[in-house]
């Protein structure tokens, strides 16, 4: 069900994307499996209901972490893109877990982002503040746990993606720089030197990592991150010719 639909001019006049073209853009799901299985039998059925030429989903990372189901969601996304036509981007929570598998003594850190959620979603049983041998078992637990196209998957997440004037990431970019020279950090962490910046980035920046109680539209970004873990709310945006629109 659509729940809005403004005029693109809200976010930026004359913003928008090529014809037969319509991105259905998702907001952090942080281990919602349910709320993730709805959103996509959603767009199923909007794509059904109002096809067109070209929809694209993108993702906008932190797909893991927090939630009960990490495992499952990347199932999904795994199964996803074999189906349909998506984009899934990096967010700094997947970068904990690829890192903790080649440095386990990041799990104490991990854990204060909801990792040990993660690990539990796949079978193990991790401890809070766990010691440096604890810490090397449950990596090599995981290792060896991992499906091989979970891995790859982790491997191979964008870190961002452009269409027509929009410009996909996880956490926004560095004000002043330009869209193709900007760092990997900025790209998965950034907030309020760019959440504050009121000028144009050069195009309008989709993004997520900071939750927001509704979708926040400015005339240079569009925040989709709802808080799906705690609020039950996983917001996907929908961009086609000059509207934007919720499902």
């Amino acid at each position: 069900m659509l729940k809005r639909v403004l005029p693109m001019a809200a976010v930026k006049k004359n913003a928008q994307l090529l014809s037969g073209i319509r991105i259905y853009a998702v907001g952090d799901v942080h281990g919602r499996v349910d709320l993730l299985d709805r959103t996509m039998s959603q767009i199923d059925e909007h794509s059904v209901s109002s096809p067109v030429a070209r929809p694209i989903e993108v993702y906008l990372g932190d797909y893991i972490d927090r939630g009960p189901a990490s495992r499952e969601v990347l199932d999904r996304l795994v199964s996803r893109r074999r189906t349909h036509a998506t984009v899934c981007l990096m967010g700094n929570h997947e970068v904990f877990m690829l890192e903790f598998l080649k440095r386990p003594e990041i799990l104490n850190e991990w854990q204060s982002y909801g990792g040990l959620a993660t690990l539990a979603s796949y079978g193990l049983e991790p401890i809070m503040n766990a010691t440096e041998a604890q810490q090397a078992k449950l990596a090599t637990a995981l290792q060896h746990t991992l499906p091989n196209s979970h891995h790859l998957f982790l491997k191979n997440l964008a870190l961002s993606f452009t269409c027509g004037d929009f410009f996909f990431v996880h956490a926004g970019v560095r004000p002043g720089v330009p869209l193709k020279t900007q760092s990997q950090d900025d790209l998965l962490w950034i907030r309020e030197d760019f959440l504050l910046h009121e000028e144009s980035f050069g195009k309008i920046v989709v993004h997520g990592h900071t939750p927001v109680l509704q979708p926040d539209i400015r005339p240079n970004r569009i925040n989709i991150d709802t808080g799906a873990y705690a609020t039950g709310r996983l917001t996907c945006l929908i961009l086609e010719g000059q509207t934007v629109t919720f499902l």
